[in-house]
């Protein structure tokens, strides 16, 4: 724990979490662009191609073989971080959590007002029909066919309900998140490069009192933070971890 941010967390009456990949490592979820992540492997083309609407539209059978190998989690449950998250929300103190993750961690974790910037594994749709399916469908087609899932109904393409290269972020919840920001008197960002745009365009939305900067590597916001931690974003917000960050 972090006697500062503790000191933060207990003054603080509205405030808002905005995180990227890194909150989701320490469940086992490995991210984009550390050394050992998605877009330091080696693949028949760049993964940034492969995750495209292009892509998907034109090489469909190869997306979603690669999207179920690399982007479908099994076994990921919430760690320190997501569990802290909920429970400040239930406390009143967390007005809403504002991630780049696809993963629904924070919400198997409790929290409930979530803003998912980029979409979620665990919703998937049929384009012609609008259908809803469960992330088991889609990995159930691998072995059917060409491997694109396709509605049982209508026949249409189900896709994953993740914003992809090239895709525009969801206008509604790019309107809720800001409104959560502009209104909070904290602003924990956590686990993200802040590298990744119109996302990390939102810090600029915050007016608020105390801007937290959680990440083991440096961003473009430690300058402007109030309060800098270079660490592991799980250990830092557990009450009861047994060392100092």
């Amino acid at each position: 724990m972090v006697p500062a941010l503790e000191k933060i967390l207990a003054a603080t009456k509205s405030m808002v979490f905005f995180g990227g990949a890194g909150v989701s490592t320490e469940s086992g979820i490995p991210d984009f662009r550390s050394v050992d992540g998605l877009y330091h492997q080696k693949f028949k083309y760049p993964p940034e191609t492969m995750l495209s609407h292009t892509f998907y539209e034109t090489h469909t059978a190869e997306f979603f073989d690669f999207y179920r190998q690399k982007l479908i989690v099994h076994g990921a449950k919430p760690n320190a971080a997501h569990l802290r998250l909920a429970a400040l929300e239930r406390e009143g103190k967390c007005r809403a959590v504002v991630t780049q993750n696809i993963d629904g961690l924070h919400q198997a974790a409790g929290s409930k007002t979530v803003y998912e910037l980029h979409g979620s594994t665990l919703r998937n749709y049929c384009t012609r029909c609008g259908k809803f399916f469960p992330v088991q469908f889609i990995e159930d087609a691998a072995g059917v066919g060409d491997g694109v899932p396709r509605c049982d109904e209508c026949g249409g393409i189900v896709k994953p309900d993740v914003v992809l290269y090239e895709e525009g972020l969801d206008e509604e919840t790019m309107e809720n998140a800001v409104h959560a920001i502009r209104g909070a008197d904290t602003l924990i960002v956590g686990g993200t490069s802040l590298a990744v745009y119109p996302a990390a365009g939102l810090l600029r939305y915050f007016r608020g009192e105390n801007l937290v900067v959680i990440n083991k590597q440096p961003t473009p916001a430690d300058a402007m933070a109030n309060l800098l931690i270079h660490a592991p974003i799980g250990r830092t917000l557990d009450p009861d971890a047994p060392i100092e960050v």
